[in-house]
């Protein structure tokens, strides 16, 4: 008897169709294939199930009570696998009713989550959808498929079974209250070195001990952290209400009037932006699904200008 795994799929739809006419030359004229494909699959099935599949008769064949319960359980199999690959050969993205999951890191979501989900909602109206902030357990749960796609920062590690790709560059810039006092008037190193420095906690990159603060002591001098968050809102409420100062984006300034953006001080050529990356599983690399994913965030990072940073 041959192990099961070598069990060629095709010989159980012969199987189905010999069991449901009950004659070869009728169940060979449903397949479209010849009566002696048919005769050579039932022969294979017999040498992988015994002899006890058909019983012959004068005008055709009548199945076993094996036979039927294979017949019954191939339909269990294959309309799962029938049903994958419809959907892959003929996805339709307004007619798509499944659950969508999205992950990002949750100042990226606090940010731009809004914008994110109504590209989706427009591209897949149908479809239901998670949105995530990325935890310690994502990363498990974007290799096992619970995950279809992910949004983070550049510095955070990820293994090759993820493909990424850059959705977009952030220009970094001096976040403060407007009019600070000290921002005003200057942003040199020897200005702001006192200034109390407020940042956001990226899991991952920055949780110990952020590259801003390896900056200042670069520079001989110690970061004074008054708050380190998870929360935009939090950070936003901090330097609002205070002397504090954060090295973030100008987009943390939109719809918040009370806040302004100011010119870095010296810094290395690579700390003047943050590169934002997209990314799913590399397996999925040719899935209809993933690829208008990735095509429909992309497009809404493209349309969105980031606002310069006008002091004055």
């Amino acid at each position: 008897m041959l192990d099961l795994k070598d069990l060629d799929l095709n010989l159980l739809k012969i199987l189905k169709a010999v069991v449901e006419t009950q004659n070869t030359h009728a169940a060979a004229d449903m397949l479209g294939i010849s009566q002696t494909s048919v005769s050579r699959g039932l022969a294979k099935l017999r040498e992988t199930f015994g002899d006890q599949l058909f019983i012959r008769k004068a005008h055709g064949v009548e199945p076993s009570e094996l036979a039927e319960k294979l017949a019954e359980a191939s339909d269990e199999m294959l309309n799962p696998l029938m049903k994958v690959v419809e959907s892959y050969h003929h996805f339709e993205p307004l007619e798509f009713t499944g659950e969508v999951t999205i992950a990002m890191n949750v100042f990226l979501l606090e940010q731009f989550g809004d914008g994110v989900f109504s590209a989706l909602r427009e591209a897949l109206p149908k479809a239901n959808f998670k949105m995530l902030y990325w935890q310690e357990q994502s990363l498990l749960d974007i290799l096992s498929g619970n995950i279809d796609y992910l949004i983070h920062f550049e510095g955070m590690p990820m293994p090759q079974d993820i493909y990424l790709h850059k959705l977009q560059d952030i220009k970094v810039s001096l976040v403060a209250r407007k009019d600070h006092p000290i921002l005003s008037h200057g942003q040199d190193w020897e200005d702001i070195h006192d200034i109390p420095v407020a940042r956001i906690l990226l899991d991952g990159i920055n949780t110990k001990r952020s590259p801003i603060e390896d900056l200042y002591l670069s520079k001989g001098y110690q970061a004074k952290v008054t708050l380190a968050t998870h929360s935009v809102s939090v950070l936003i409420d901090k330097i609002k209400s205070s002397d504090a100062l954060c090295f973030g984006s100008t987009f943390m300034t939109v719809n918040e009037p009370e806040l302004q953006c100011y010119p870095l001080p010296t810094l290395p050529k690579e700390m003047h932006q943050v590169q934002l990356n997209g990314g799913y599983l590399q397996s999925k690399r040719g899935f209809p699904l993933n690829q208008h994913l990735h095509q429909t965030i992309q497009s809404y990072f493209d349309s969105i200008e980031q606002p310069d940073c006008r002091h004055g």
